[in-house]
């Protein structure tokens, strides 16, 4: 078994690399570029690292799919697979979080521009006055921070928040990707980086809301209990308060907001903070790396159960 694997291996990667070399070939004679060897080389390397992660792919797709083990199981399916991407745990995190913070925006923003016809409307005619405006910003702050807690403890405590968190630690293949992305724009690459479970964006939308919980929260509490705080104490905190409070407002809305709600990919709404699930379709084009992982283990696992099974066949003769 283990030489038809080999040659069957060897023979992938032949048709892989004469793939390669017809697609070389059809560019050229249809582009006439300039002659250049190294940059024929790179591209060349590049098609036949793209056809190779997809030919594993299909390979690892076919013997799920096909495994006699799985039949009924796909039969008993819904016609479109689904993974789970976040369970129960951080969606409801995240639900007091964007409650929380649209609340803090509603009524923090007309604190900032209190000059503005809207500012009024909203603390005066929505809110009944600034007593009640800054009574509900407390409660919105109160959420804030009890988000921040939980989310401290489901990383220490939940498997999962600690493997997550683990894979939103920044890392070099992240500028990598980073400036693969911009060559991507910019026409220079024919398809955009492959990613994991985390892409750079997600670990910089994550960061950026840890850093202005951090920022907001601290300054937040001195803003509340200023008799506690020197007078400069108190007016940092107010100045850092209402910087990076308009900062989040405008990341949320143009940052965010685009990327899960607004993109033509997922336009009017991405509805995985509600259901914390992806199709495979999605999977395939936002996560590649880990929906490979996920079809390569289920293949070895299959693999090894059927392996399993011959030897002990073996064993009774």
């Amino acid at each position: 078994m283990a030489n038809d694997r080999k040659s069957s291996d060897d023979k992938r990667e032949t048709l892989i690399s004469d793939l390669t070399d017809n697609i070389l070939h059809q560019a050229t004679s249809i582009c006439e570029p300039d002659d250049d060897k190294n940059r024929l080389e790179q591209m060349g390397r590049e098609i036949k690292e793209r056809l190779t992660f997809e030919a594993n792919v299909l390979l690892n797709e076919a013997v799920t799919r096909l495994s006699p083990a799985r039949i009924y199981e796909r039969l008993a399916e819904a016609p479109k697979r689904t993974f789970q991407r976040f369970g129960i745990n951080f969606r409801l995190q995240h639900a007091l979080m964007f409650v929380s913070v649209i609340v803090l925006i509603i009524t923090g923003m007309p604190l900032k521009f209190p000059e503005l016809a809207i500012s009024k409307f909203v603390v005066v005619d929505l809110f009944g006055g600034l007593e009640n405006s800054t009574l509900i910003h407390r409660i919105g702050a109160v959420g804030l921070i009890i988000v921040g807690v939980w989310h401290l403890g489901y990383i220490v405590i939940s498997r999962v928040g600690r493997r997550d968190f683990w894979l939103m630690i920044p890392r070099p293949r992240d500028i990598r990707d980073f400036f693969h992305t911009l060559l991507f724009f910019f026409g220079r690459r024919s398809s955009g980086p492959k990613c994991g479970r985390f892409s750079f964006i997600e670990k910089f939308d994550y960061w950026a809301v840890y850093w202005g919980m951090v920022i907001m929260i601290g300054s937040g509490i001195i803003m509340w209990f200023k008799e506690w705080f020197p007078k400069y104490v108190y007016d940092i905190g107010r100045e850092a308060h209402s910087d990076e409070g308009l900062l989040a407002t405008l990341a949320i809305v143009i940052w965010h907001f685009y990327n899960v709600h607004f993109n033509p990919d997922v336009f009017p709404m991405s509805w995985v903070w509600w259901h914390g699930k992806l199709t495979e379709d999605e999977m395939k084009h936002h996560h590649p790396l880990e929906y490979a992982e996920i079809v390569e283990a289920e293949s070895r696992e299959i693999i090894e159960q059927k392996e399993q099974v011959e030897q002990a066949g073996s064993g009774d003769e």
